[in-house]
């Protein structure tokens, strides 16, 4: 998988990139055919809002539509991992509803050929 992390406003340290690949790993668990992962850190630097000053937003290339997700917080920690939540469970979303349209086309088939057999 493909990673691209960048930043605006905010000091990269190995901590952060650290904490943003292990959050993103975890997603990788999930479906293991994710293309592409951009993560970008984001501080507002105006001071409209300091309660929310940290974004994080995640855009995750997979097959069919990218995943998008994006969180505000005090703490930029609390944004990425808010962030990373929302995109697993659009991810999740998506793998159920794959799930549940391949059960009920299997049910189909199987049931025509019930009505064939009688």
């Amino acid at each position: 998988m493909k990673f691209i992390l960048t930043t605006h406003n905010v000091t990269l340290t190995e901590a952060i990139e650290q904490h943003v690949l292990m959050r993103i790993d975890k997603l990788e668990h999930i479906d293991r055919w994710l293309v592409d992962a951009r993560v970008g850190l984001e501080k507002d630097h105006t001071g409209k809002s300091p309660a929310k000053a940290y974004k994080c937003s995640i855009r995750l290339g997979i097959r069919g539509k990218d995943l998008y997700a994006e969180d505000r917080e005090a703490d930029l920690y609390a944004a990425i991992d808010l962030a990373v939540k929302k995109v697993e469970q659009q991810l999740r979303q998506k793998h159920s509803r794959a799930k549940a349209k391949k059960k009920s086309v299997a049910a189909r088939l199987k049931e025509k050929a019930r009505s064939s057999e009688d």
